[in-house]
């Protein structure tokens, strides 16, 4: 199935997920006015697993408790990735057009800040596609029964 744990094709949602937060991070880093970074642990750690997986060839579409914990911490990163997303482009538009604070301060990189803003809503839409994936294949895999 494509995007499941341990595809090829999850590695390179995962993968590409990673890397645009990351650019996006380095993009807001290197420019000036900016003074904290996030982390984007969570596409980098699944991203690892499905690497894990590819290289030993053992995927987990069937076990039910982990795809389940991939769902929910998909659609929880979805979440919090469209906020700070919608966030960032709201105060960005807000810098340039309404408040005309960045022409009043050209040491900031308004600019940059764009090209951030864009990167997160790219990473957003892969993670958005990882956790619809993983939510199909919560609703298709069957929990495990424990017989006492």
């Amino acid at each position: 199935m494509f995007g499941g744990s341990g595809k090829r094709s999850s590695c390179m949602l995962r993968t590409g997920q990673f890397l645009l937060a990351g650019a996006s991070m380095g993009v807001m880093a290197f420019a000036s006015g900016f003074s904290s970074v996030t982390a984007c642990l969570w596409s980098f750690s699944l991203a690892c697993y499905d690497l894990r997986a590819i290289k030993f060839g053992d995927a987990n579409d069937d076990h039910y408790l982990a795809i389940t914990i991939f769902s929910i911490g998909d659609w929880v990163s979805a979440t919090l990735s469209l906020g700070a997303a919608s966030s960032s482009a709201a105060v960005v538009l807000l810098f340039t057009k309404e408040t005309k604070f960045c022409s009043l301060n050209p040491h900031l990189s308004c600019g940059m800040f764009r090209i951030s803003v864009y990167l997160t809503f790219g990473a957003w839409l892969l993670l958005t596609i990882s956790s619809y994936i993983m939510y199909w294949l919560a609703s298709k895999s069957e929990p495990e029964v424990v017989q006492l």
